[in-house]
């Protein structure tokens, strides 16, 4: 008997106990669906992270801050006064600081092997933003890497290497600040209001050139300068403040070569710390949040498996009282000159046929549901976060999903199968 000849029988006698069939292939269906929404979950969550990262910082950039001098003592009371502290802009407890930064330290650290770029982050506090004589509303102020790019609705990201003032505004804010729309926003000039350390306030103008949606944690009312109206924020934040203190950083940029390896970055990591300092990446920042949701969708895959395995069982009691039932046709099929190879292989494919259509229809209708389900959601609870597709899918991964069950159901078949390649002809034949 041909391959061909042998997928065609296979095929066929799949489906001798319809009802049988059916039940099993239902059982195999559960697990395929489960691993496939699960999978589609963790791709789109993780395929938005992956998509705003940018927006956090480029992909071959340290944030480097200066290591305190510690003790190597935990403590838990107050903490000791320190006059070269500054206000940490790094995620952290409230009133969180690190040791000020100074130019001495770029310096430093453009000398350490693997930093091709060093730049200084200026934070900056503002007091309100305007539009015209419109109400003044917060704002706080962002900061924006060379490389970086933001999630705009509208309009383009702000230039760093233009001497105009630029800033993207956020979206939370264009209805307020009395604009008609993300569109009427782009190109208008709008106030911001800084206090210096006289006490004096200066109103700085700068062009909105692009709308900001919102990411993964909201942008609330935080604007995104670029260098040029940054430096203009800083300066006349700074009127009235000693020289020798305004050169005063609570962190640093610092590029290395984007097609350092992990080895390299970490490496790079490691020569920080034995100069004092201590360097992150976006994927250092972003890491344990991916971590917990990759757990998340592990634990669930696990339920899946669960499934599938009990499935398998239904496959092995399918395909022996198929074995049983055709104890005579196999008898026939070995007195005609059909080998035990062929035999294996013929049930084997029955098995492989059943996992096949479970987990096809299962990933099927998973792709389905998780769409209308993502559709669902995007347009009521997640709309606020435009671009966030909540179940992806990725067609490797279907694939893959398919293939692996298709694999389990070979296996669970291989008992049976093997039972029907050791039949002998005679007794077979002689079976009631």
């Amino acid at each position: 008997m041909r391959t061909l000849d042998l997928l065609s029988s296979a095929v066929s006698n799949t489906f001798r106990s319809k009802t049988r069939t059916i039940l099993t292939i239902l059982a195999i269906f559960v697990g395929a669906f489960t691993l496939t929404v699960t999978s589609g979950l963790g791709t789109g969550i993780n395929r938005y992270i992956d998509e705003t990262v940018t927006s956090i910082g480029a992909s071959d950039v340290l944030t480097v801050t200066k290591a305190p001098v510690s003790s190597g003592v935990a403590n838990s009371g107050p903490t000791e006064y320190n006059p070269d502290a500054i206000a940490s802009t790094q995620p952290g407890p409230p009133g969180s600081t690190v040791v000020a930064m100074t130019p001495a330290d770029l310096d430093t650290l453009s000398g350490i092997e693997g930093v091709e770029r060093v730049q200084a982050t200026k934070a900056v506090s503002a007091d309100y933003i305007q539009l015209g004589d419109g109400t003044r509303y917060l704002v706080t102020v962002g900061s924006l890497v060379a490389g970086q790019t933001v999630n705009l609705s509208v309009g383009s990201t702000p230039d760093n290497s233009s001497s105009g003032l630029q800033l993207a505004l956020p979206e939370d804010l264009v209805v307020p600040l009395g604009f008609a729309d993300a569109d009427a926003a782009t190109g208008a000039t709008v106030k911001i209001a800084v206090t210096d350390a006289q006490r004096s306030q200066h109103l700085v103008e700068a062009t909105v050139v692009g709308v900001v949606q919102p990411g993964l944690a909201g942008t609330g009312s935080s604007i995104v300068p670029n260098q040029a109206l940054t430096d203009a924020l800083f300066a006349a934040k700074n009127v009235g403040v000693a020289a020798d203190q305004q050169e005063r950083f609570a962190q640093a940029s610092v590029w290395f070569s984007p097609d350092a390896t992990t080895q390299q970055v970490s490496d790079l990591k490691t020569r920080l710390a034995d100069a004092g300092y201590k360097g992150t990446t976006v994927a250092d920042q972003l890491g344990t949040f991916k971590t917990v949701i990759d757990g998340i969708v592990l634990v669930l895959n696990a339920f899946a498996i669960i499934a599938l395995l009990a499935a398998s069982f239904g496959i092995v009691n399918t395909l022996f009282m198929s074995v049983q039932e055709r104890t005579r046709e196999i008898g026939l099929m070995k007195a005609m000159g059909m080998g035990s190879g062929r035999v294996f292989t013929l049930f084997s494919l029955e098995a492989i046929f059943i996992g096949f259509l479970g987990s096809a229809i299962g990933a099927g209708i998973g792709i389905i549901a998780g769409t209308a389900i993502s559709s669902a959601l995007s347009r009521s609870v997640l709309a606020g976060l435009p671009g966030l597709t909540l179940v992806a899918f990725n067609p490797v991964s279907i694939a893959t999903i398919i293939l692996i069950v298709m694999a389990i159901a070979f296996l669970a078949g291989t008992l049976p199968a093997a039972r029907a390649a050791r039949a002998d002809p005679v007794e077979s034949l002689r079976y009631e």
